[in-house]
């Protein structure tokens, strides 16, 4: 069983194909539109029937990895929606008339530089390239034709769009724009109100008791390797065989003392660890890597035993106990963990509080000076001179800033709120550019891609309503239970 998922490949040009036509189809978006239907009909559009089967050959070409290990049900319904998209896009090829003589196509594959031996086109070298690839003529040529085809349309969606020196200078000003600002950071202010007593520590344990609790697991295991299984040193055919019986044996109930009886195989190795890798005295554990410990905590105590394949290594596992131990407040790790998560509320509700008045018209200039001066906080002025100047705040705070206008007063904070500023705008000072300047092109590029991309979004739109999408939802959920 395992050594059939092993020998699964996806053929070269499947994978090259992922890349520049099976990516997610910009315009497709799958939306709430979950039906029942019939069982070997996994989607209709209008009144095209996709089968399943055409759906899990798609998948087999297109998934990840050949042995389906990162294949979970979210990247299934993602693979649907790249599907869909590329049924979507031969449908509007169709409907244009888009296509791509066989004279057009033998110059296109005769211009390729990897088919092309002293500057002319080679049939040996084109021979090789699809002999090396595993890949067939007739497939490669097909697949290269609605390559071609797909370009194609989107040219006659987008191409020949020329954005105006006025909507050039928007995408340059954008970036280049010069701000003056006035800031105060509020860890500064948090400070003074993150003193927490006894009390409060303990209060905030009790009501939060179980986020302190470690699960341990007790397994019994033993590493499987040619030698012990086979007594050969190399990964024989006799190895897999045995593992395969392995997994088909665990498939039927079978322990770890069984297995190790049958396989004539050493006693087993005991190990107790958390999730973290760490013994039952916080001691850092070597016996699994981070990887292996995850696949361990998925081991459901109703079939304790599994055969894990990690890192080209195999392993048979037995969980022996699952133990909850509650934690106490007096332990130095847990109050330092309490302490930090008080000051973070403390943080959060701070600046919400601050956050709902800015909302509200609440919290102007005058209110920004009042703050600095109650809480005896510096403000410190700062001139960024484009979107990317990180020499004192952080980028992901500087894309905050640029997103409000000029007499504003705002609040930024990174996603840990480990950084926090009261920001006031001061002034903003617009920029342009010049149609000579060296740099007029990239913004000149720029500014098209945003014309495009909002053409496209208005195709998707267009498609939405031109096709009925029908997606059988049923059908879809044993699909992702089969794999």
């Amino acid at each position: 069983m395992l050594r059939t998922i092993r020998k699964f490949s996806s053929s070269f040009f499947a994978k090259i194909l992922l890349l520049f036509i099976a990516v997610p189809f910009i315009f497709w978006g799958m939306g709430p539109v979950f039906q029942g239907g019939k069982q070997n009909t996994i989607a209709e559009i209008g009144n095209e029937k996709i089968s399943t089967q055409e759906f899990v050959d798609y998948i087999r070409y297109n998934a990840p990895n050949p042995d389906f290990e990162t294949l979970d049900k979210n990247l299934i319904e993602k693979l649907l929606s790249n599907f869909i998209g590329e049924k979507l896009i031969a449908l509007e090829i169709e409907n244009h008339d888009i296509k791509l003589s066989e004279n057009s196509l033998s110059k296109i594959i005769k211009n390729e530089k990897a088919f092309k031996k002293n500057n002319k086109f080679s049939r040996t070298e084109y021979e090789k390239y699809l002999v090396k690839n595993s890949l067939n003529a007739v497939v490669y040529e097909a697949n290269l034709s609605k390559l071609v085809k797909k370009e194609q349309l989107f040219d006659f969606i987008g191409k020949g769009i020329m954005p105006s020196k006025f909507l050039v200078n928007i995408a340059y000003d954008k970036i280049n724009q010069k701000r003056n600002i006035e800031v105060i950071n509020l860890n500064d202010v948090f400070e003074k109100k993150s003193s927490f007593n006894e009390n409060q520590i303990e209060s905030y344990f009790n009501q939060n008791k179980d986020t302190y609790k470690i699960i341990y697991k007790s397994i019994q295991f033993i590493k499987l390797n040619p030698k012990n299984l086979t007594g050969d040193n190399e990964f024989t055919d006799l190895f897999f065989q045995k593992i395969d019986e392995i997994d088909d044996l665990i498939f039927e109930g079978k322990n770890l003392d069984f297995l190790l009886n049958r396989f004539n195989l050493a006693s087993a190795t005991s190990a107790t660890f958390n999730e973290l890798d760490q013994d039952r005295k916080f001691e850092t554990d070597t016996h699994f890597p981070n990887e292996l410990i995850k696949k361990i905590f998925d081991i459901d105590q109703v079939e304790p035993t599994v055969l894990i394949e990690h890192d080209n290594n195999y392993f048979i596992v037995e969980l022996t106990k699952t133990e909850n131990i509650q934690r106490k407040v007096t332990d130095q790790s847990v109050k330092k963990e309490i302490l930090l998560n008080l000051k973070k509320q403390t943080k959060r509700k701070l600046i919400s509080e601050i956050i709902s008045k800015i909302n509200k018209n609440n919290f102007k200039k005058n209110d920004f000076d009042k703050l600095s001066k109650d809480e005896k906080v510096v403000i410190k002025k700062i001139r960024l001179e484009n979107r990317n100047d990180d020499n004192v705040l952080k980028q992901e705070l500087i894309n905050q800033i640029y997103a409000f206008s000029e007499k504003k007063v705002i609040v930024v904070a990174d996603i840990e709120f480990s950084e926090n500023f009261l920001i006031y705008i001061d002034k903003i000072e617009n920029v342009s550019i010049g149609v000579k300047t060296e740099n007029y092109k990239k913004y000149f590029d720029l500014s098209k891609n945003k014309i495009t991309t909002d053409l496209y979004n208005t195709y998707n739109s267009y498609l939405e309503n031109k096709y009925e999408i029908n997606i059988n939802y049923q059908t879809l959920a044993k699909t992702k239970n089969y794999f």
